[in-house]
């Protein structure tokens, strides 16, 4: 039986999957080469500074644009990304967009409402993954460059995959791109499944975001999902000293440099709007255990002597989410929805 909450196109294709897994298997052929100290450190370079460019670039300019930069350094952001084999930037962005708009709906295209191996990987190899919604992303597909970057998404891996070549040989491309790319691809896929799985919650966000050190060390301050939830428009995801967010830390920097500016952050008010632990009531938690009991019922075999009892409880349950969600919304303080710009003195 299909899973209830997967629409039609969202299955995983096989000629997708066997190329995702090929991908995966070709770095055991290291114990062919060996792997010497330079393949360590491609593998570091790679992994590093690609993660870098799919949160600073991807993420948190093309998704959600939390600084502004130069024509030049957007482009170097978007190629930079590309190289992670993820698609092209105006992809990634419009479905993260949508996922922000829909999250934990039927129309989040990795939810995981959707089934834990579905959120985290099997998405993307849907029909549906394929096309870019350019109406999403329109701010940025105003750009040609950007449009060919998207269009022509296999440019900069394979560039990246012979540069490992001629700096490592065999054994760099095995090392430094194709297993620094898988570990890139389980690391900001876990952002999907992971961080909506396990974690701690801060705010009574309307989905199941959570806080997940791991992910965050894997991915710069990504893993800091369930405040990234709640402030999507700051620039930083990490709202406590203690919350490592290395890609607002490289951004700071970059700042200084002026090679980008206007920073934003969230508002002192934000920060203190919808806190659990001030009593707002977390209704993305109570939606996802009510949705999984649902779900549960859906996918079991249904007897039809149960019908008019399973009509009444519909009914009945559409009531309650009703009341929770204005319970929800009355036990959240008012919080300004713009952020502040990072002034250009502080340092």
């Amino acid at each position: 039986m299909s899973h209830p909450n997967r629409l039609p196109d969202e299955h995983v294709k096989l000629l997708p999957s066997a190329v995702f897994m090929l991908v995966h298997l070709l770095p055991v052929l290291a114990i062919f080469t060996g792997v010497g100290f330079r393949d360590w450190m491609l593998l570091l370079i790679t992994y590093w500074g690609r993660m870098f460019f799919i949160t600073g670039g991807y993420h948190r300019y093309f998704a959600h644009k939390t600084f502004n930069t130069s024509r030049v350094f957007q482009f170097v952001l978007a190629f930079g990304g590309s190289s992670a084999a993820q698609k092209g930037p105006l992809w990634w962005a419009a479905n993260h967009r949508l996922h922000h708009r829909h999250t934990d709906t039927i129309r989040d295209c990795h939810s995981p409402i959707k089934g834990i191996f579905y959120s985290h990987m099997g998405w993307i190899m849907a029909p549906h993954a394929d096309e870019t919604q350019m109406d999403v992303v329109a701010d940025f597909a105003k750009f040609p460059e950007l449009r060919f970057l998207n269009r022509q998404d296999w440019i900069a891996p394979w560039a990246l995959a012979m540069t490992c070549l001629l700096v490592g040989g065999w054994s760099g491309l095995l090392w430094g791109f194709f297993l620094s790319t898988v570990l890139v691809w389980h690391s900001t896929f876990m952002v999907n499944s992971v961080a909506h799985l396990w974690g701690s919650r801060r705010f009574a966000t309307d989905d199941t975001s959570r806080n997940n050190f791991f992910v965050a060390f894997l991915t710069m301050g990504e893993g800091w999902h369930n405040n990234h939830h709640h402030i999507a428009s700051s620039v930083r995801q990490g709202h406590r000293w203690w919350e490592i967010d290395a890609t607002y830390y490289v951004l700071r920097v970059l700042s200084w440099l002026h090679i980008v500016k206007d920073l934003r952050l969230p508002h002192p008010a934000q920060l203190n709007s919808a806190r659990i632990k001030d009593g707002a009531w977390d209704i993305g938690m109570f939606k996802w255990y009510w949705d999984k009991a649902s779900t549960r019922a859906a996918m079991a075999n249904a007897r039809p002597e149960l019908d008019d009892l399973r009509l009444e409880l519909v009914s009945t349950t559409d009531r309650a989410l009703e009341l929770a969600e204005q319970l929800g919304a009355r036990t959240r303080r008012p919080a300004r929805t713009d952020a502040t710009v990072e002034a250009p003195s502080v340092g």
